[in-house]
Order: structure tokens, then sequence, then C-alpha cells
């Protein structure tokens, strides 16, 4: 597995003010050779959307811990489609119960991660999604 080259966002959109499970994915992508862009608290969908035209990057990462990951998914797909980038990948992770994980995948989401999966399941996941 090596997700060397890849550009990730990885952004905390919403009111959540917790992000250590944020951090600890985009170390772990830094170690896996993926450079790493983290947009910080609170991100609205238009600026992360924003963001992540204008860093080139290849996915977007959502750590959503609020229970509006459905909402907020829709959000930043629809922008990014705005923005003609809809080819830029949108993964979540965080507190989503399992009967929300196809909903969100109908919305865009092109990977589901919950607290339950080990950070290689999660980086396993992301670089067969980011394989050419």
């Amino acid at each position: 597995m090596s997700l060397k080259g890849k550009r990730i966002l990885i952004a905390k959109p919403g009111l959540d003010g917790h992000d250590v499970g944020a951090k600890v994915i985009a170390l772990a992508l830094r170690d896996a050779g993926a450079d790493v862009i983290y947009t910080g608290l609170r991100k609205s969908p238009e600026h992360i959307a924003r963001v992540a035209v204008d860093e080139d990057v290849d996915a977007v990462g959502l750590s959503i811990l609020s229970g509006s990951h459905k909402e907020l998914v829709s959000e930043i797909v629809a922008r990014l489609d705005d923005l003609d980038a809809g080819d830029i990948k949108v993964f979540v992770g965080g507190t989503i119960p399992p009967a929300d994980h196809e909903d969100l995948k109908g919305s865009g989401a092109a990977g589901v991660f919950t607290a339950e999966m080990t950070i290689d399941e999660v980086l396993a996941e992301m670089d067969r999604e980011l394989a050419p």
C-alpha cells in the first residue's frame, strides 16, 4: 500500500470541535506517503470545497462527530460539483451509524470509516479508491 504522491485534504466541517481523530488520520496518511493539508476546525462546505480545488487534492477526508454527516457530505459533494471538481473523492469518518453508510455512499462518499476500523484498514481502503 502506498499513498505516496496523493494529495489529501482533511477537514472538520460544521460545529464539532473535536479533532483528535482527524489529526491521527492526517499523521497516518502522511506516514503512508501522502501530502496532507488540514483545514482546522469548523469549516463550511464552501470553504472545504474551495481549499480542495485550490490545493489540487485527490481526495477530501471529512471527520464528523456531530451527527450532521448526511447533510454535510451532500453539501460538500455539491460544492465540489459546482466548482467542476466532482472527480475529487470524498471520504467520511466519525460517529456514523451503520444504517447511514449506504445513504452517504449514495450522496457521493467514496468510503465511510468508523471508530471500529483500524488505521491500516482506513489507509488500505483509501489506497484502493485512489488507485489509478
